[in-house]
C-alpha cells in the first residue's frame, strides 16, 4: 500500500474502537478527475480510509504480531457525496476477534452526517504466510511503526502529553 487515507487519529481505545479524520481537499489530485467538474472523493477511498482504520485497529489489537489484511467487505452503503472542504470522521469497532482475522464495524460522517456505513472483515496472516514468496513485505502500513505517526497525545518531542491535554489536543 502507497497511500494512506488517514490525516490523524483523535482517539484510539486498544482492541475496541478508533476514530480518525480525513481532510478532503482540492489539492489532493484524484479528486480532480473524479468526476470532471464536480471534484468529489471516490467511494472506493473512502472505504479504504475506513478499511485503514479498521486494519490498524485490528493490527494493534494483536500487538502487531500478524499481517493484516482486508479479506472482505460483505456490507457498505454510502448516503451522499464528499467534496472538497469536508472532513470525514471514520470510526471503526471491533465486533469479534480470532487468530484468523477479524469483523469490524465502520463508519464515515461528516459533521453529524452519515455518509458511510460498512461491514469490513480482516484476515490475519500468521508464520510461513508471512513470506516475501506471497507478500512483498514493504506493502504493509499496520505496524507498530506507523501508528507511531498518528499518536494522539504525544506533543512534538514525541513526548506524552500531561493527563488531560491529550483529549483537549483530540478535540482539535
Amino acid at each position: 500500500m502507497r497511500w494512506i487515507w488517514i490525516d490523524r487519529f483523535i482517539e484510539f481505545e486498544s482492541g475496541q474502537r478508533a476514530r480518525a479524520i480525513k481532510n478532503v481537499s482540492l489539492a489532493e489530485e484524484h479528486l480532480h478527475d473524479h468526476f470532471h467538474g464536480f471534484p468529489m472523493m471516490p467511494a472506493s477511498l473512502i472505504l479504504e480510509g475506513l478499511a485503514q482504520t479498521g486494519g490498524i485497529l485490528v493490527g494493534e489489537a494483536r500487538g502487531f504480531q500478524d499481517k493484516v489484511i482486508l479479506a472482505k467487505v460483505p456490507r457498505v452503503a454510502f448516503h451522499f457525496p464528499v467534496v472538497p472542504g469536508d472532513t470525514l470522521t471514520y470510526t471503526a469497532t471491533l465486533e469479534s476477534a480470532s487468530a484468523e482475522g477479524a469483523r469490524v464495524a465502520a463508519t464515515a460522517h461528516v459533521g453529524e452526517r452519515l455518509q458511510t456505513e460498512a461491514e469490513i472483515v480482516f484476515a490475519n496472516l500468521a508464520g510461513d504466510q508471512q513470506s516475501a514468496e506471497f507478500f512483498d513485505p514493504q506493502s504493509f502500513v499496520f505496524t507498530m511503526k506507523l501508528l507511531g505517526v498518528f499518536d494522539v497525545g504525544r506533543g512534538t518531542t514525541g513526548i506524552p502529553d500531561p493527563p488531560g491535554v491529550a483529549a483537549l489536543r483530540a478535540r482539535g
